[in-house]
């Protein structure tokens, strides 16, 4: 019974130093805080997007007249000149049409010979009319001849005068005849030379829409069958689509990392050559609707130069890219080699301290101070997943509280004691940020 009873007065005496401690015991709990320090870094501003690599220089090869293709001796990945035979269609229709139209033009000019021949004789016999007229006109003057026989002579003048207007109507008639068949027949001819299909420009054959046998459609109410398409493959280009709110950052002669899925061990570089001033899907009487997305075409040349290496012992005409291949570019818009900035993490949003009724929460970080966090509101500049510019000035090497998150977000106020947590200050120099701004 002893026992127990000393191992009760043991119990209670602990119990009521513990209750002790908790009341008498230290001041309330010091959060610990997590640490950086403000620094300069060399930040570059990107806007990210993906799309698909083309040639710069394409050609759709069309089909201008109607028919069957009876002879093809190209394909997918040849190489061809300016002049070289692409295609050729059954010119049998078009030669036979030119036949008919060459004879619609010897049958003009036949038809011409005839009426100059009329014509002549139509002068002929105006003129030997005139001249009765003439001489019955003086015997009348005189009362030889009656008036009815001047009469009759008037009118075969008359006559006469008319069929020489008709005569040369008739010939007049006979040269427009021999135009339009001559029209007739340097389109006939015209349509049987675009039967033969010959390259427009150097470069690859980088699709082959149709094959030898095919029928193709040519140009008229629509536009005519793509047969092919030749391609500069030494100059290709990204095209990408850029989110309205992005495309106002981006101008022409940015740089650009390009990373292509087929090289995952590469990265290359480019410029921006084209940006585009009408968003891609406000073309046509399309209406842009507020829950439409709104993106614009950017074009972003790939520099030889960034690949040459890859390029080395192969034929000139040979590149590393393919046409339709994927891609993703980060257009460099803005540099900034000696920015002071801060973890962005260490950024927070905190009521306006103006006293203005309705004013707006203002951006700012707590400086590490003598153990207590110091409200320091900022202006911000261009930004990365890192860091943050700063357009307020901060001293330099100062420290800053980056976390933890709660503490940072809602918590923490103006003067508050903090700790720092052990071996969280970093005070590494400045390094190098790129911004990422993604583009869907």
């Amino acid at each position: 019974m002893k026992g127990k009873r000393l191992l009760y007065i043991l119990g209670g005496g602990v119990l009521l130093l513990i209750i002790l401690a908790s009341i008498f015991g230290g001041g309330p709990d010091v959060p610990t805080v997590e640490t950086d320090t403000v620094q300069r870094h060399r930040i570059i501003e990107t806007v990210i997007a993906s799309g698909r690599i083309q040639p710069e220089v394409e050609v759709k090869v069309s089909a201008e007249v109607s028919g069957q293709l009876i002879e093809l001796p190209v394909r997918e990945g040849d190489r061809v000149k300016t002049g070289d035979l692409l295609a050729r269609i059954n010119p049998d229709i078009f030669e036979s049409r030119l036949s008919q139209a060459k004879a619609a033009l010897n049958n003009a000019r036949a038809s011409q010979a005839t009426s100059e021949a009329r014509l002549a004789q139509t002068k002929a016999a105006h003129e030997a009319a005139e001249i009765a007229f003439r001489r019955n006109t003086d015997l009348h003057d005189k009362g030889v001849l009656s008036q009815a026989d001047f009469e009759q002579a008037e009118v075969a003048y008359r006559s006469a005068e008319a069929d020489l207007e008709a005569a040369q109507q008739s010939l007049r008639s006979a040269g427009f005849s021999i135009r339009s068949a001559e029209a007739t027949v340097t389109e006939a001819e015209e349509n049987l030379r675009r039967t033969v299909l010959r390259a427009p420009q150097n470069g690859t054959v980088t699709a082959l829409v149709k094959e030898e046998g095919e029928g193709v459609q040519g140009i008229g109410s629509f536009q005519g069958e793509v047969i092919m398409k030749i391609s500069e493959l030494g100059a290709m280009e990204v095209d990408v689509e850029v989110n309205e709110s992005d495309i106002v950052k981006v101008a022409l002669g940015d740089t650009a990392g390009i990373e292509v899925d087929a090289y995952t061990d590469r990265n290359f570089r480019g410029i921006v050559t084209e940006i585009g001033n009408t968003a891609l899907n406000a073309t046509g009487a399309a209406r842009l609707s507020l829950e439409s997305v709104t993106n614009f075409s950017v074009k972003i040349r790939i520099l030889t130069e960034s690949y040459t290496d890859m390029c080395s012992g192969r034929d000139s005409s040979w590149t590393p890219f393919r046409p339709g291949m994927s891609a993703t570019v980060e257009i460099e818009t803005e540099v900034r080699p000696d920015a002071l900035a801060v973890p962005i993490k260490a950024v927070t949003t905190r009521p306006d301290t103006s006293g203005e009724v309705g004013a707006p929460s203002v951006l700012c970080v707590f400086l590490l101070e003598e153990g207590k966090a110091i409200r320091r509101d900022i202006t911000t500049g261009i930004q990365d997943n890192q860091v943050i510019a700063l357009s307020t000035d901060l001293p330099e090497g100062a420290t800053v509280i980056t976390g933890p998150y709660d503490l940072i977000s809602r918590k923490l106020e103006d003067g508050d004691a903090v700790e720092a947590k052990a071996g969280m200050t970093s005070h590494s120099g400045g390094s190098e940020f790129s911004v990422s701004i993604s583009t869907h």
